[in-house]
């Protein structure tokens, strides 16, 4: 398969290759950025998904099929990718099988020596964010940046809010640092495939807090209990609805989903606070997070900006969709 200049990186050569045994869940075709306009093709452990907003080229499969019998992988599944997926159903969302064996209902993939279950029967969602691969790995080793830890004392007593917590992958990482997590979603199904992850890594789900309901309401009310945190993570879908605060767009939102969040983030703790709307700067970004967190009167001391990870590079004059930043704040 043809690839552009990003394969360069000996790392990701070696990641793209299957030579890290500890992680087989990334992002082999990032569109233009590696030669293909409009076709994005991951690695979900033994399957492989491409993405397009057009049926697949004759090119395109010929590449996936090598792709696959590189890797020696079962099967590959195509789904088109659709901008409006809000207005899509389950089984128009789910992708279908193109070649190969089909994958069962959930099957495990490995990242970062931790193995989380996916679904590609489930909708438009796997289970696992790959372009969070690598901020998940900074929880692990308690290690944003040089000199600056995630956690200021033993994670082994640490406390860890994860807001919009899907299948809790920041969890998993987080507990297995040593951190107590807690985690709120609007989605029961989703709690309870985290609770499969957990269990799955050996960590008891009954030792972690699990909070069904709507994030904002909930960051309303631990405030007022007087929780804290040693890290207030947030990393809110596009677009949500729900029955107690209507639709939440993450663009136009940003601003009081730090403002509810500061509070909960004890002195010196972390915020880290992401968003994937590719119709938000970064400077916007940041200025929103900035107005949340002085209404709330608290302000950032440490900071750092995560770039995307290595699989998922950028086409040239091609702005990053991805926005994270790990905030120390006091």
């Amino acid at each position: 398969m043809k690839l552009g200049s990003s394969t360069k990186s000996p790392m990701l050569r070696n990641l793209r290759a299957g030579a890290c045994l500890k992680t087989n869940a990334y992002r082999l075709v990032n569109g233009e950025a590696d030669g293909w306009e409009n076709l994005y093709v991951d690695r979900l452990g033994q399957f492989l998904l491409a993405q397009s907003p057009n049926p697949l080229a004759k090119a395109e499969v010929e590449a996936t099929i090598e792709w696959k019998n590189k890797l020696r992988l079962k099967g590959v599944y195509y789904r088109k990718l659709d901008r409006q997926v809000q207005f899509s159903t389950k089984r128009m969302a789910s992708p279908r099988l193109l070649m190969g064996l089909e994958a069962p209902d959930t099957f495990e993939v490995k990242e970062n020596g931790l193995t989380f279950y996916l679904s590609l029967s489930q909708g438009y969602s796997t289970g696992l964010f790959l372009d969070m691969r690598q901020n998940r790995q900074r929880l692990i080793k308690n290690l944003v940046a040089p000199d600056f830890p995630v956690f200021q004392f033993t994670p082994n007593k640490s406390r860890v809010l994860n807001i919009f917590a899907y299948t809790c992958a920041f969890s998993v990482c987080a507990a297995s640092a040593g951190a107590t997590t807690y985690n709120i979603d609007l989605s029961r199904r989703y709690l309870e495939r985290g609770q499969g992850n957990m269990r799955r890594n050996g960590f008891e789900p009954e030792h972690h807090g699990f909070i069904y309901g709507d994030a904002l309401d909930w960051m309303k009310r631990l405030a007022k209990r007087g929780e804290f945190y040693d890290l207030v993570i947030l990393d809110p879908p596009t677009f949500s609805r729900s029955k107690k605060s209507g639709l939440f767009l993450a663009k136009r939102d940003y601003p009081l989903l730090a403002e509810l969040a500061a509070p909960l983030v004890r002195k010196g703790g972390l915020l880290l606070a992401c968003c994937n709307t590719a119709g938000l700067s970064e400077k916007k970004f940041l200025q929103d997070v900035k107005s949340g967190l002085h209404l709330a009167e608290r302000h950032i001391i440490k900071s750092f900006s995560a770039p995307q990870p290595i699989d998922f590079p950028l086409a040239p004059n091609d702005p990053s969709y991805l926005k994270v930043w790990w905030l120390k704040i006091n």
